[in-house]
């Protein structure tokens, strides 16, 4: 498509001039290309605005949309990042992160099992997997695909040059039981709204969120342990990467096991939402009704065996 050419040529032409300008200079025309497209995208504007409105009801409509504003800001920096980091060594990538929590990785990785990992598109997520594959072992990803293929190729070669593995959301269960099976390390975002029966509706910003319930499944069926993480911007262009405490699973004896587990797992990502809001994707359509709502209330799993049918589809 022609517009997919276009696309393509003007990100090519942004990661050129990325390349030959001072990383703080290349990060501060990252933050104003995301404020253009705060003044241009009123169509997403606006349902950021409205997500904003419900998981704050106590702000006003202008702090919410100034929220929105450094949010915008946000994911140019990091767009520009990528392209940053793209050309540096691994050993130049680590040097401008700081670990908090990585007694909690050995620890997971000593049980001798795989680890779980989620996250959500909070922060600086692509540099979160690509540190700890540096830093720890490389990651199994589930990544939906760009609308734009040409862009997708760019974004997966930025990803797997670390040893990462992306896998597609369509059949992604089996390749990360595989490779938990495997004693390998698996990331999963959980903060994308979920259309299939898979899917699980729990509490999020006291409204129900259809969630993802891979990890819980995938947890409960292989005794791994889950971590949440989170990256953290910091002054002068370094990082923070946070390895929370592991998820505590649920009694043998609770009625929903992967409805609790995965409640559990939006809790930890709630909490850093609200102390951050200007890092997160507010744009996304995050909470919606579904004609099956009403079939899958909060606190009801859709199957008995969720598992089972996630392995075509994610």
């Amino acid at each position: 498509m022609l517009r997919h050419r276009a696309e393509n040529a003007a990100v090519k032409c942004l990661a050129t001039v990325v390349r030959v300008m001072p990383r703080r200079t290349s990060l501060a025309l990252g933050e104003a290309f995301g404020y253009l497209f705060y003044l241009l995208d009123g169509r997403r504007g606006q349902i950021a605005v409205d997500n904003l409105r419900a998981a704050f009801p106590s702000r006003t409509e202008d702090e919410c949309r100034a929220v929105f504003r450094a949010s915008c800001g946000h994911l140019g920096r990091q767009l520009v990042e990528l392209f940053n980091v793209e050309v540096m060594s691994g050993t130049e990538i680590m040097r401008l992160v700081e670990v908090e929590g990585e007694e909690r990785v050995e620890q997971a990785r000593a049980q001798g099992k795989g680890v779980m990992y989620y996250s959500g598109h909070f922060g600086y997520w692509e540099l979160l997997v690509m540190d700890h594959s540096l830093r720890f072992t490389p990651m199994v990803v589930v990544a939906r695909a760009l609308d734009n293929p040409m862009l997708d190729r760019m974004l997966e070669r930025i990803r797997t040059r670390v040893g990462t593995r992306v896998l597609p959301r369509q059949g992604a269960v089996r390749g990360l039981r595989r490779a938990l099976i495997n004693r390998g390390s698996v990331a999963v975002m959980i903060d994308q709204h979920i259309q299939d029966r898979s899917a699980v509706n729990v509490d999020f910003f006291n409204r129900p969120a259809a969630t993802t319930s891979a990890i819980a499944a995938l947890a409960l069926r292989t005794g791994s342990p889950v971590i949440p993480c989170f990256a953290l911007p910091l002054p002068g262009g370094r990082y923070r990467m946070v390895y929370e405490a592991q998820i505590k699973p649920p009694a043998d004896d609770d009625p929903d096991p992967v409805f609790t587990y995965t409640q559990r797992c939006t809790e930890v990502l709630e909490i850093y939402v609200r102390r951050h809001p200007e890092l997160w994707l507010w744009m996304h359509r995050r909470w919606r009704t579904l004609a099956s709502a009403a079939d899958n209330p909060p606190g009801v799993s859709p199957t008995k065996d969720v598992l089972a049918t996630q392995e075509d589809t994610f």
